[in-house]
């Protein structure tokens, strides 16, 4: 049995155990739909164009968000590993602001940036970065001195130490932090779209609940859902395979 069999088994089986309690009426419409009233509100939504109008401009901010969220992240991570001082001063303050949340930013957003795009994507920044931070702080950190000693032994100092020894080295905490920023960056977008102009998922989320469509609420989270294993089996899961097996973390297939 392939795994596209048993995830086709699996999920089906899933529709048919939502679909079979819906119309057992355990709960109304209105608390959670049912399987075939959010495929309408989700064929409709795609077919008026205001669904695919709505991802394309989320998309557009998590990518860009999600970009510059990495490069920071990376840079600081970088610097907290490096020196003890950055570690004991930045990295006290990064520890503490990676526990706010992503929707606590947006008041400020709203006032240094206004109801404009700037103001999401500062906010989808910083929901990406923290994790990035951290995880590439300890993927330096964590680099095993026995490899460091190695490759001093055989002459390797410097930049080409940093470049053969310590990246490799972190590879596989810099992917986990991709995955890590992904994610927290699709959260701070959800929050981030109730003040930007343009409709955007997470607009279309609030709007929905007030309206009290909670077809389009549901089909809203599958199209979320589907863009997010989407990015972690085209994306990153091959990323990370490709970097383990040229960095010999992996034997190729």
């Amino acid at each position: 049995m392939t795994i596209a069999f048993r995830r086709f088994v699996f999920f089906g089986g899933l529709l048919l155990l939502w679909e079979l309690v819906f119309r057992l009426q355990l709960w109304t419409p209105t608390m959670f739909p049912g399987p075939v009233g959010v495929a309408d509100a989700l064929f409709t939504g795609l077919k008026e164009g205001t669904l695919v109008l709505a991802t394309l401009n989320s998309m557009k901010r998590l990518l860009l968000g999600f970009v510059i969220a990495v490069i920071i992240g990376t840079l600081i991570g970088v610097l907290l590993a490096k020196y003890k001082w950055a570690d004991e001063t930045i990295g006290s303050l990064v520890i503490a602001l990676q526990s706010i949340p992503s929707i606590v930013w947006l008041p400020l957003a709203m006032v240094w940036f206004h109801f404009s795009e700037k103001a999401i994507i500062f906010v989808v920044i910083l929901g990406g970065m923290w994790s990035m931070i951290m995880n590439m702080r300890m993927g330096f950190k964590n680099v095993q001195p026995i490899l460091i000693k190695a490759a001093k032994t055989m002459g390797s100092t410097g930049f080409d130490l940093f470049r053969r020894v310590m990246i490799p080295a972190s590879i596989p905490y810099a992917i986990t932090g991709m995955r890590l920023s992904w994610a927290f960056a699709w959260r701070a977008l959800m929050a981030g779209e109730l003040i930007g102009p343009g409709p955007g998922l997470g607009y279309m989320l609030i709007f929905s609940r007030d309206m009290g469509n909670m077809n389009l609420v549901v089909a809203l989270m599958v199209i979320i859902a589907v863009i997010g294993a989407i990015m972690d089996y085209v994306v990153f899961q091959p990323l990370e395979r490709k970097v383990l097996t040229r960095w010999g973390f992996e034997k190729a297939a």
